[in-house]
């Protein structure tokens, strides 16, 4: 039995804590709002974010960062990306040498254009960073529906610890070395999933969807590729496999996002509907910058920022894809 703390509340952190306790782990759950945690010890659900999975009774809950960080086995790093940063300072005077961090969340810091686990380690240098994601939602995990997921670290010792904590017979983890691709797509698909989004709010039907995601996964692939990870991640769980679910998963705040503003909405007007963070908006600036840095086209990317920051529609956005110069779809390829 391990002792683990989740610092984040919202849906995917609960999922995961309830995951873990159910594979006997000792438990903690933390949150920087106090009110939540007060609903979270009179409730045991996050009645807000993920109605209809009960805690059990044995989870703590504590909005005290010192107590959720001290003498734990492993950390799980679960609040939105925007916060990542201002979280780890928090967390960093209570965390031991070679301490068990695990990034679950996804994103790219605009300012930096770090990845999550690059801030964590930049901020707590004495811990131990691991990364973990794939095509998953939190209202599936927590009501234990089959999925896999990859555990991405420096060693092979480290991403097989997180491995054995999380694995069991409705949760797979693979193991990964590739950290740079796993957050790049996990961070990059949800830019693409507004795309898929406002084509739904649109009208447009699976031609088009198909067709982002399969150029979709194309731009990812150019700008991952460029700054140094691997093909195959980007083929597998947390490249192509989450991104076909981020695009057409009800559960998808991205998606829905951007079928609110293929409807009309203005970005802030979804992005309040949907009542959640939408990490897509804060990592569309950072892939942008990115593409430029590393001389990579990104139509689609960049299509999505036009539609975000500077007014433009919807359907302007795909009509101007549409209308790109004539291209060959692999320019690799030979002809006879």
């Amino acid at each position: 039995m391990l002792k683990i703390s989740v610092i984040g509340a919202g849906s995917w952190g609960t999922a995961l804590a309830h995951v873990l306790n159910r594979n006997g782990h000792a438990v903690t759950i933390w949150s920087a709002l106090e009110d939540e945690i007060v609903l979270l010890k009179e409730k045991h659900e996050q009645t807000e974010k993920l109605p209809g999975v009960k805690l059990a009774e044995d989870i703590l809950f504590t909005a005290d960062i010192e107590e959720a960080v001290l003498d734990k086995d492993m950390l799980v790093l679960a609040v939105p990306s925007p916060f990542t940063r201002e979280t780890a300072k928090k967390m960093a005077p209570y965390v031991k040498e070679g301490q068990m961090i695990v990034s679950v969340s996804k994103g790219i810091e605009e300012d930096t254009l770090m990845t999550l686990s690059e801030i964590i380690r930049q901020e707590i240098p004495q811990c131990t960073v691991a990364v973990l994601c794939g095509p998953s939602h939190a209202e599936e995990v927590g009501i234990g529906l089959p999925t896999t997921l990859v555990a991405g670290a420096c060693t092979r010792e480290a991403a097989e610890f997180v491995q054995n904590a999380f694995m069991n017979e409705t949760l797979r983890i693979y193991t990964s070395p590739d950290t740079l691709g796993m957050e790049l797509g996990a961070s990059l698909k949800n830019v693409i999933a507004l795309a898929a989004g406002m084509a739904d709010g649109l009208g447009y039907g699976d031609n088009t969807k198909a067709a982002l995601i399969t150029r979709g996964v194309t731009e990812i692939g150019r700008l991952a590729l460029a700054m140094g990870a691997e093909y195959e991640t980007l083929s597998g769980l947390t490249g192509m496999g989450d991104l076909i679910v981020t695009c057409a998963s009800k559960h998808s705040r991205n998606r829905r996002a951007g079928m609110l503003m293929g409807q009309g909405r203005t970005m802030q007007e979804a992005m309040d509907e949907v009542k959640m963070v939408v990490e897509g908006v804060f990592s569309a600036k950072a892939a942008v910058a990115l593409g430029k840095k590393y001389h990579v086209e990104l139509p689609i990317i960049e299509q999505v920022n036009e539609v975000l920051f500077c007014g433009k529609t919807a359907k302007d956005a795909v009509k101007e894809l549409m209308l790109r110069d004539r291209k060959a779809e692999h320019e690799k390829l030979d002809w006879e």
